[in-house]
């Protein structure tokens, strides 16, 4: 297994992974599948904080991350999403990916990483939390997806610990 940053090349590969988990699953909220095109335009903006899982020629998960909400109080806060074909479960490549994503996010000057997860996959509540993400939140029935109500479990880590240093614009002429 190999992990590396996310190409444009890889978009089909991604966007096959996503849209079978949208398709097939609870896992997700959205019904709407992702278009190839709209995964290289987040391939491309999101630069390193976008990464692959490969075996041979075969990518078989991803983990990016993007911004939590917008506004400069959240700059130093990304949302992440990981996702892994049905066969790279359970072999490790979650953590490799996280691991990866995670010092991506360091270098970044992130300081919280957030999961939002459906309560219909407890197994990436317990992935989260052997990675070291607390459970910060529980919304009861914000999804519904094939007639069911879902709870929205939220998990965070903190990544880093030194504050950024960042002139406040208050702190001009005076």
């Amino acid at each position: 297994m190999k992990i590396r940053r996310a190409k444009v090349a890889d978009a089909a590969s991604i966007a096959e992974i996503t849209n079978t988990i949208i398709r097939d699953t609870l896992v997700t909220f959205t019904t709407d599948e992702r278009s190839v095109e709209s995964i290289a335009k987040d391939i491309v903006s999101r630069g390193d904080g976008y990464w692959v899982a490969g075996k041979g020629k075969q990518v078989v998960g991803f983990a990016t991350y993007g911004p939590y909400r917008s506004g400069p109080g959240y700059t130093q806060c990304r949302e992440l999403t990981i996702q892994l074909a049905p066969d790279a479960r359970g072999q490790g490549v979650g953590r490799a990916l996280m691991a990866a994503l995670e010092t991506a996010a360091r270098v970044e000057g992130v300081h919280v990483l957030v999961s939002g997860i459906s309560s219909a996959n407890p197994g990436a509540v317990a992935f989260h939390a052997a990675l070291g993400f607390k459970q910060v939140g529980h919304m009861p029935e914000v999804g519904f997806k094939w007639g069911k109500r879902l709870d929205l479990v939220l998990m965070q880590k903190i990544i880093s610990s030194d504050p950024p240093v960042v002139p406040d614009s208050r702190d001009f002429g005076r």
